[in-house]
């Protein structure tokens, strides 16, 4: 190492290293410079580009949280729940937010959720996801146990699950929701737009592990849907769904509908099919189970069509309760038109009490086509109910322009028009609301909604008056008398039409009846498909099942008997069966 003395001078410093005013300047215009880069770059930062960067962080933490509405419900005529909502638990997860989670955490989760390993990693997989469901619409328990796991990106959010306490014997008639809580059939559907409210909305920041920091928007709140109150007796649906099923059970048949309005109102009572589903059980929703047949099957009457001629004759005053017909088979152009029984000669009464094909296509004969589809046209033939039903049918009423006379004696008892058994117990009103057609209300009504008069009180009465004697010794229906109460009616059964032709084995076997008879309250319409146990006819196989639910109905209802006390029934095995025409 050198060492200089005090009287030595050092070096001089090498001219590169030595700073001159202008380096110095110069230094310094580069400093001002980059920081003048620096503020101009925070000013476009926070200014020019303020929005932009600011919903690009909200976008990587910022969600908008659906406030589900809760459904209406929907109730019977007295108050009872046939649908509610009850709250449950979404599981859903933001791929893009997880961390790498722990593989004994995963399978903790796949068997919490009920998720396959593979099926789990499929949902998280993809990173760039940034919503998946996990499990929907499970019990808040369970949610509770998801979350505990502390996985981050993992949230859950509250939804609501429909719940139907009526279960199989309501299944069509209320039908279902999806999984997004939309009505998907039945009046569910229906009335989805009145039932489902209005969704709200909450924005907010949550951070990496689903934990809500605060909200950014004002929350839209929910607004509930509307209750639906039905004019449904859920008592007299369940005793009308139970003996139907017996009913079809008995009779070994395919399937069978029923009906029950109250005959001065035009309320829907009870509406039930067999076979049915069970709506709180989503697994298997078989689509022949899920039809509503009492409202979109089509199928012609048979005999339960010959008091509408009959009443129509009796209106126009070309007929009266005892005038006599000559009922022996006859011959309209090639076709011949006769009964199973023949009989020489039958009052009017007698032709429906012993459902004469022959009287019955008689009476017809005496209007023209054109005059008999006006009358059916009235009653509601070839036109929708209109109950607020989806998919239901009009049934077929041709245009009166091609008819044949041997069609229009068809017609009369029930073949070559058809029908849906609501259709069919409806048009029964006009004998029970004094000759007025009533609408059918699926609602509960405050006051009778306005009918259509259709025949005179008179003509009305007389048809009551007749169809009483169907269900009396003699009859073709004695096994739909109630005890107590005078039954009016009218049995029929009808050859199926397949591919174009008559079956001679299949069958559909009915009976639509009002009660009390001298004051009518209830009418019942109960339709059998396809009986297999040996009998078919109406009064057979669908009286019985009349006779039962309609008892019922009249007790639960506390309606007063109008028989005599002493009015007994026969044992069924002991009750004389009439057979009606087919």
């Amino acid at each position: 190492m050198r060492v200089y003395s005090m009287h030595q001078r050092a070096p001089k410093a090498s001219p590169a290293l030595r700073m001159t005013p202008g380096r110095v300047r110069l230094v310094l215009l580069a400093l001002a410079a980059l920081f003048l880069a620096l503020i101009g770059r925070a000013v476009y930062l926070q200014v020019a580009q303020q929005d932009f960067l600011q919903n690009q962080g909200e976008a990587r933490f910022r969600r908008a949280m659906v406030l589900e509405a809760n459904r209406g419900v929907i109730t019977d005529r007295n108050g009872e729940p046939l649908a509610i909502s009850s709250p449950v638990q979404t599981i859903w997860a933001s791929p893009a937010d997880m961390e790498p989670v722990p593989p004994a955490k995963l399978r903790e989760l796949a068997q919490l959720l009920e998720l396959g390993p593979a099926e789990l990693d499929g949902k998280l997989s993809d990173r760039k996801r940034e919503f998946v469901y996990l499990k929907r619409q499970i019990s808040p328990e369970l949610a509770d146990k998801v979350m505990a796991l502390g996985i981050p990106g993992i949230a859950k959010q509250q939804e609501f699950r429909r719940f139907y306490p009526a279960g199989e014997s309501m299944a069509q008639l209320i039908g279902f929701t999806g999984v997004d809580g939309r009505g998907q059939e039945g009046l569910e559907l229906a009335r989805e737009k009145m039932l489902a409210g209005k969704s709200g909305r909450r924005v907010v920041l949550k951070d990496r592990r689903g934990h809500i920091i605060e909200d950014v928007a004002a929350i839209e709140y929910p607004k509930d849907g509307q209750t639906l109150n039905l004019a449904i007796d859920q008592r007299i649906q369940y005793l009308a769904y139970r003996e139907l099923a017996a009913a079809v059970e008995v009779n070994k048949a395919k399937a069978g509908s029923v009906v029950v309005l109250d005959g001065k109102s035009g309320e829907l009572l009870a509406l039930a099919n067999v076979p049915s589903f069970n709506p709180n059980s989503r697994k298997e929703l078989d689509p022949e189970r899920r039809r509503n047949r009492a409202v979109i099957d089509m199928f012609e009457p048979g005999s339960t069509m010959k008091p509408f001629p009959v009443a129509m004759a009796l209106d126009a005053g070309k007929v009266n309760p005892n005038m006599v017909f000559d009922t022996s088979p006859y011959m309209i152009g090639p076709a011949r038109v006769r009964d199973s029984h023949p009989k020489p000669a039958m009052t009017l009464t007698e032709v429906i009490q012993k459902s004469s094909n022959v009287g019955a296509s008689k009476v017809a004969l005496m209007f023209s086509p054109e005059q008999m589809w006006s009358f059916y046209d009235q009653v509601g033939f070839g036109r929708s109910v209109h109950a607020g039903f989806p998919g239901e049918v009009a049934g077929r009423l041709r245009g009166w322009q091609g008819w044949r006379p041997i069609e229009q004696a068809t017609m009369s008892f029930g073949y070559g028009v058809s029908v849906s058994l609501l259709q069919m117990a409806r048009a029964y009103t006009i004998f029970t609301n004094d000759g007025a057609l009533l609408p059918v209300s699926l609602t509960r009504l405050s006051t009778p909604l306005p009918a259509k008069q259709i025949i005179s009180p008179e003509a009305a009465r007389k048809m009551r008056e007749m169809l009483m004697t169907v269900t009396q010794t003699g009859g073709t229906a004695t096994r739909a008398q109630v005890l107590g109460y005078h039954v009016g009616g009218k049995s029929g059964t009808a050859r199926k039409l397949v591919n174009g032709g008559y079956q001679a084995d299949k069958h559909r076997g009915l009976f639509i009846g009002f009660a009390p008879a001298t004051k009518p309250r209830l009418i019942v319409a109960v339709m059998i498909d396809e009986p297999g146990a040996g009998s078919y006819y109406g009064g057979s196989v669908a009286g019985p099942a009349f006779s039962n639910i309609m008892a019922g109905s009249l007790r639960i209802l506390g309606v007063e008997p109008d028989a005599p006390s002493n009015n007994s029934l026969l044992p069924v095995n002991q009750v004389p069966e009439i057979r009606e025409e087919t």
